[in-house]
């Protein structure tokens, strides 16, 4: 069996996975998952090696950094083309750079060149990207991290077809020589009831009063040896709740993140909100100060026309 996720090498062997931290932050449906992997070239020669890895199908990648000795690279997005090129260049002058690319063959897939790892050298690998949670029949959000960064392996016997590959979810615990930290912290406008896992946790810990902001650790001791997945409730999930994304001061003055409270930022925001909407949904607007008003007596149902109009009110 052949195993397609992880640090690789050209042969397709994998580099040695010291550990992994996962910081995990639930604001009320949003996840935002920053992971940390820590490898280490333990032969005597430099590995060329490849990092692939799986993200949720509709997750944005919002960050990627690396570190290889006291060198640090942040990741910068450019024409698939030109990356490439800008890589090879890189290398064949004796500079260390890294390429992150996105599978051709499948979308959900990743992979990063991380150039040459010399000998008895470490690499810290620091992914952050952001999703929205799936709401389950019983109204609670799940997050799942899957094991061993979700390998997809070529069953023997399969007669070399392409893409002929089986998801595994549990690994043999004495295949997982590493060590994995993860920590989440949820918050919401509405109380957090509770978060159930199929791996032990330690207790809730809420941090205000009113119970809408709590932290949950994994148990120590864990290995990971199969899926880390958890299950987020809300009291009165179905009460009209809002969540409001402060500014980014990295981000240049007049774009929507570096200042956001623009009423323009906020028309081109809500424009975005309502041409992403499924259809068949209901929705309401609403503006509100020290009071508030609705556009629509009751919500109502997100049409083809609402979803192809090219017209706006200021």
């Amino acid at each position: 069996m052949v195993n397609r996720c992880g640090l690789l090498t050209s042969n397709k062997e994998p580099v040695p996975l010291k550990s992994i931290e996962v910081e995990l932050e639930v604001r009320d449906h949003v996840a935002t998952v920053v992971s940390t992997l820590n490898y280490e070239n333990k032969e005597d020669k430099p590995l060329e090696a490849v990092f692939v890895f799986p993200l949720p199908e509709d997750a944005a990648v919002c960050h990627f950094s690396a570190t290889i000795g006291q060198t640090q690279i942040v990741a910068e997005v450019k024409e698939k083309q030109q990356a490439r090129e800008e890589y090879d260049d890189a290398l064949s002058s004796g500079q260390q750079a890294f390429l992150l690319e996105e599978s051709e063959q499948s979308p959900d897939i990743f992979s990063l060149s991380v150039g040459s790892l010399p000998p008895g050298e470490s690499a810290s690998i620091r992914l952050e990207y952001v999703t929205e949670l799936a709401v389950q029949a019983d109204d609670g959000l799940r997050f799942c991290l899957p094991a061993v960064l979700n390998p997809r392996y070529q069953p023997q016997g399969s007669g070399g077809n392409e893409g002929a590959s089986v998801q595994v979810t549990s690994v043999p615990a004495s295949l997982v020589p590493y060590s994995l930290s993860f920590s989440a912290r949820v918050s919401s406008p509405r109380p957090v009831s509770k978060v159930e896992s199929s791996c032990s946790l330690d207790p809730l810990q809420y941090l205000n009063t009113e119970q809408t902001q709590a932290t949950v650790k994994l148990a120590a001791g864990h290995k990971f040896d199969r899926d880390v997945e958890l299950l987020i409730y809300y009291k009165d999930a179905h009460q009209p709740t809002a969540v409001v994304e402060a500014g980014q001061a990295s981000a240049k003055p007049g774009t929507l993140m570096g200042d956001p409270t623009r009423i323009s930022s906020a028309r081109d925001t809500l424009l975005l909100l309502l041409k992403s909407l499924p259809m068949g949904c209901y929705f309401n607007i609403y503006s509100f100060g020290s009071s508030y008003e609705h556009i629509f007596p009751k919500s109502v149902e997100y049409t083809p026309e609402d979803h192809g109009g090219g017209s706006e009110e200021s």
